[in-house]
């Protein structure tokens, strides 16, 4: 059991967080024909923009209304519509997800009328789906955001009703801010080899997985559908992914029926175990041979991997899910998590986290903890490195932002096959250390003398035995 506690500083020192509109965004880029639009300053919105352009190493459709300082006395109405109107007529987007900033929240408007009015107004905007999340930057972080920005989507597109087992072998995913577009792809692959069809919500396996479209697109290109938004009370189950999806999951099995179940994590033995006997019981297949491989593999892995990571001392700054998945999966393999940090206290799941002590708090407390417990591995994205670089350990690149490796949206750590490349990942940085074996190492070491009467004798012991 671990005590959650929260230092109370004047400052934050090289933040580990980003913030509730980031996530929000993230959300609804996973959305065909999406634009996120957020309503706040210029400012707030190029924040955003830039990591996530240099996390994904593309360009995003992100708008912003460009609040100013008389909009910010006297009201961001005229800008939010005129930004709707904009948006609408330049991108011509299927979609338009709004996520409001501390700037407009502290003011204290009422969003929700005025996009009401707007939409009734401007009748320009019948053509386009437009959805509104209250994520102000002082109230959570990115989980808080991604999380209010789903449930926003539920709450305005999923058509309510009873409709539960019209499409018989559909499942619902509400996927996590931490999944990768290869986490979706590779959970897509595991649902559909149980004869299951899924329907990942927000699915950025489609749209930000990094491929080349045939022409320019001012808007996202790939995503969850929104027709498939609307039908996804008609699905068999519904699969949550990560503590900060379950009002999303709460949201939807409200409107529509649709039963949930929720993963704390899919990364590791028995949480990859626990999803595999759930679609087994969704199905009523049995696990398929290459699914059984999978597992037979990763047990291997384990096997040849504990040894290097038994006794490590790891230190973990991230998000409370991904903290949460992190932590449970270095410490079933023996690892000792010295330190660990997040960005928020909403997760109840951060009391039972295998350490001593969770705090909420930045990567100065990471760095400052981790340097005092000994850590040889530091656990967070890349504005980590420079602590790393300061305290002489290693630094394995997770969560948001990575911008100094490519490839990230095409890395795995769920299921199976995603528990077993990460788990190589992080054995290999610990075997790196271990240097070759010289003939003059041998040389240069002290060998006790033994007679050749001793040396038959201790020979003929050994075979005996």
């Amino acid at each position: 059991m671990a005590i959650v506690v929260a230092p109370k500083k004047d400052v934050s020192i090289n933040p580990l967080k980003s913030s509730a509109p980031l996530g929000a965004a993230l959300a609804y880029l996973g959305i065909d024909g999406a634009v996120p639009l957020l309503h706040g300053a210029q400012g707030c919105a190029s924040f955003a923009l830039t990591l996530t352009v240099r996390h994904f190493k593309e360009d995003m459709p992100l708008q912003t209304t460009g609040i100013g300082e008389v909009e910010t006395v006297l009201g961001g109405a005229e800008n939010l519509e005129e930004a709707l109107v904009n948006v609408a007529a330049r991108m011509q987007p299927a979609f338009i997800g709004i996520a409001s900033t501390a700037l407009m929240e502290t003011r204290g408007e009422d969003f929700a009328a005025d996009l009401a009015a707007i939409l009734r107004r401007r009748r320009e905007l019948d053509r386009t789906a437009v959805v509104m999340a209250a994520t102000p930057d002082y109230a959570g972080a990115l989980e808080e955001g991604w999380s209010r920005a789903v449930t926003a989507i539920m709450e305005s597109l999923v058509v309510p009703g009873e409709r539960r087992g019209r499409a018989a072998r559909q499942v619902n995913v509400l996927a996590g801010v931490h999944q990768t577009a290869a986490d979706i792809d590779a959970l897509k692959a595991t649902i559909a080899a149980f004869g299951l069809v899924p329907v990942v919500l927000p699915d950025l396996s489609g749209s930000l997985d990094g491929h080349v479209n045939e022409a320019f697109s001012p808007t996202t290109s790939g995503g969850t559908a929104l027709a498939d938004i609307a039908d996804l009370g008609e699905a068999l189950a519904t699969i949550a992914i990560g503590e900060h999806m379950r009002p999303a999951a709460e949201a939807l099995e409200g409107l529509t029926g649709v039963p949930s179940r929720l993963f704390a994590s899919l990364t590791g033995l028995e949480p990859a175990d626990a999803l595999i006997a759930h679609l087994s019981k969704l199905s009523g297949q049995e696990a398929p041979p290459e699914i059984k491989r999978q597992r037979s593999q990763l047990l291997d892995a384990m096997l040849d991997c504990h040894f290097f990571l038994g006794g490590r001392r790891i230190a973990i700054a991230a998000d409370p899910d991904l903290l949460t998945a992190m932590a449970f999966f270095l410490a079933g393999l023996g690892a000792k998590i010295v330190t660990a940090v997040t960005t928020s206290s909403h997760s109840p799941l951060l009391a039972s986290l295998p350490c001593e002590e969770v705090v909420v708090g930045d990567l100065m407390d990471l760095e400052e903890r981790a340097g005092a417990a000994g850590a040889e591995m530091i656990v967070t994205h890349s504005h980590g490195r420079q602590a790393a670089e300061r305290l002489g350990v290693k630094h394995l690149r997770m969560g948001f932002p990575i911008f100094d490796r490519l490839g990230v949206q095409h890395r795995t750590s769920l299921g199976y096959a995603g528990t077993r490349q990460l788990l190589y990942e992080v054995a290999n940085m610990f075997l790196a250390d271990i240097g070759e074996a010289r003939p003059e190492d041998f040389a240069a070491a002290e060998v006790p003398a033994v007679t050749l009467q001793e040396g038959r004798h201790a020979g003929a012991t050994f075979a005996a035995g």
